[in-house]
């Protein structure tokens, strides 16, 4: 009997945690749906409060109506979410990831698959209604892109040398009932299932299986967009995180293992000769990807559980559940190689980040006070070069600065950083994930910044936290609009305070400055130029 939640208990979990919004109402999936669900990331709602959406009435552009519920942010429209699909509370994920990755577990191999109680093929794969018609796949960016697609995938190939199988999230347009072109990264970092592609072209083989599957588990469907190293199979670390085998079974019709407990796997031959224009689509770097060749996929069979649900994915500009499951799996990454492998104890966190750069441009890593310059630049360079696509812009601040806070990050480039000494530019970077990369033979750069403190500073100018408290009291009994305070929003010491200051400001709001008035009469000083600083014994 296994332990591990698979897509439907995962929705019914988030309903017990009030993080599912049922939608009853009818919904068309290629004009409403994404920019229904779109509205809790752009809206100011904050991140705590966005929930999982599932659709149970829903129809296409023609009217058409689908039996299968689509469900959109279910896997991590908020951190909460994606700790649920975890098992875990937050701040035990990047141990638990750990662990699995150390630690991994082969699948158990079963017969009777619930993701099998239905099987289409031949036919049933051909005209209106069949086939991938029959799905109810989404519109991800409504105005721009020409194509439903599936975003919230797992797909499956496997190397032809070695029979390691490898499970990467990519997207996939639908073309026909029976054919769609998928998209997998060629980019320097790319794709697992794209080196599977040029080794089958090297054999001269003209076809790759492969598999797409929709609505894994939990700990299943988190593989696909954690970008473990090449050559290392998902469904083990998977196994890993579940603390248990997950269970899988042989595909119909081609030679590939498939998470058992999914809601739909969609079976195919990707061909390995020709490629089809596919796009435009909504891409996550923020920018529609305009048309580019890809690989068609002619499918041999699709199959599913009963009553199935459809899961999609939020992605394109950040941030949207796309960024939080990635931004929840990177960090702890980064913070573990800056830490563990190059052994600099004073980097305490790093923060990628999210609203419109895609996590994969802006990295923050904060440095406690004490640590040497040396050590700055070692950590800055760390984050930039450690993985081929992220750290564009790096930026080390200290550790009183709030990374998600960007009015307070720049606050510190202000007042912390000279640019004539803590500024670094180092170019020959590949240009990674976004709009530009197809520009041949272009470089991108590295900036790297260091706006920590350099020394102490006076306080923050803001009322001490006691007095912006009791204020805040009285602005929730006056019945005024609700707060959401962002940090910095009260004053503390950086370091440069004496108790004597301390002792003035409070006889300050006791009304007695007359008394502080007669302390410094008594500290006056002759010859002195106006401003010169002083410093009370």
């Amino acid at each position: 009997m296994r332990r591990y939640r698979d897509f439907q208990q995962h929705l019914d979990e988030l309903k017990a945690r009030g993080l599912l919004q049922i939608v009853d109402r009818p919904i068309d999936k290629d004009s409403e749906m994404h920019p229904l669900v779109r509205w809790q990331f752009v809206g100011g709602i904050p991140e705590a409060e966005r929930k999982a959406f599932l659709f149970t009435n829903v129809h296409d552009g023609r009217g058409r109506k689908f039996d299968m519920p689509v469900a959109v942010g279910a896997m991590a429209a908020n951190r909460e979410i994606y700790s649920v699909g975890m098992d875990t509370a937050l701040e035990n994920i990047a141990a638990k990831w750990d662990a699995a990755i150390a630690n991994p577990i082969p699948p158990r191999m079963v017969t009777d698959a619930l993701c099998q109680e239905v099987v289409l093929t031949g036919d049933a794969l051909h005209g209106e209604g069949n086939g991938l018609d029959r799905l109810p796949i989404p519109i991800s960016t409504p105005g721009f892109d020409s194509a439903p697609t599936l975003t919230a995938t797992n797909v499956i190939t496997k190397d032809p040398e070695t029979g390691v199988q490898n499970m990467g999230t990519y997207r996939a347009a639908l073309k026909a009932t029976d054919r769609l072109v998928v998209r997998m990264a060629t980019r320097a970092g790319g794709a697992g299932g794209y080196q599977h592609y040029l080794k089958h072209q090297k054999r001269g083989d003209k076809e790759m299986p492969c598999a797409i599957v929709l609505g894994c588990p939990p700990y299943v469907a988190f593989m696909g967009p954690q970008k473990l190293p090449i050559g290392v199979d998902e469904l083990t670390v998977a196994g890993g995180l579940a603390g248990e085998p997950i269970n899988a079974v042989k595909a119909k019709t081609v030679d590939l293992i498939v998470p058992a407990e999914a809601e739909i796997v969609i079976e195919g031959i990707i061909d390995t000769e020709y490629v089809e224009p596919e796009a435009p689509f909504g891409e996550s770097h923020g920018h529609v990807a305009l048309e580019e060749y890809n690989m068609p996929m002619r499918i041999t069979a699709i199959t599913y559980r009963k009553h199935p649900v459809i899961a999609s994915y939020i992605s394109q500009v950040t941030p949207s559940e796309s960024s939080v499951i990635k931004r929840v799996a990177y960090e702890p990454v980064f913070l573990h190689h800056l830490r563990e492998e190059l052994g600099i104890k004073g980097v305490t966190r790093v923060s990628l980040h999210e609203p419109l750069t895609s996590l994969l441009r802006v990295a923050i890593i904060v440095i406690a006070k004490g640590t040497s310059k040396d050590d700055i630049w070692k950590a800055l360079h760390g984050t930039a070069f450690y993985r081929a696509d992220s750290g564009k812009i790096c930026i080390a601040v200290s550790e009183d600065i709030d990374t998600e806070n960007m009015d307070a990050v720049f606050w510190a480039m202000s007042y912390r950083m000279n640019p004539t000494t803590d500024i670094k530019i180092v170019g020959g970077r590949g240009m990674g994930h976004g709009p530009v990369r197809e520009r041949d033979g272009e470089e991108d750069g590295t900036l790297m910044m260091d706006a920590t403190m350099k020394a102490d500073l006076p306080p923050l100018a803001l009322p001490k936290r006691e007095y912006m408290e009791h204020a805040k009291t009285i602005w929730e009994e006056l019945g005024l609009p609700h707060l959401t305070p962002r940090p910095p929003w009260h004053g503390y010491s950086l370091g440069d305070w004496l108790p004597q200051w301390d002792d003035a400001a409070l006889r300050a709001v006791k009304g007695l400055y007359e008394e502080n008035g007669r302390i410094s009469e008594t500290q006056r000083a002759k010859g002195l130029k106006p401003e010169t600083k002083f410093r009370p014994e």
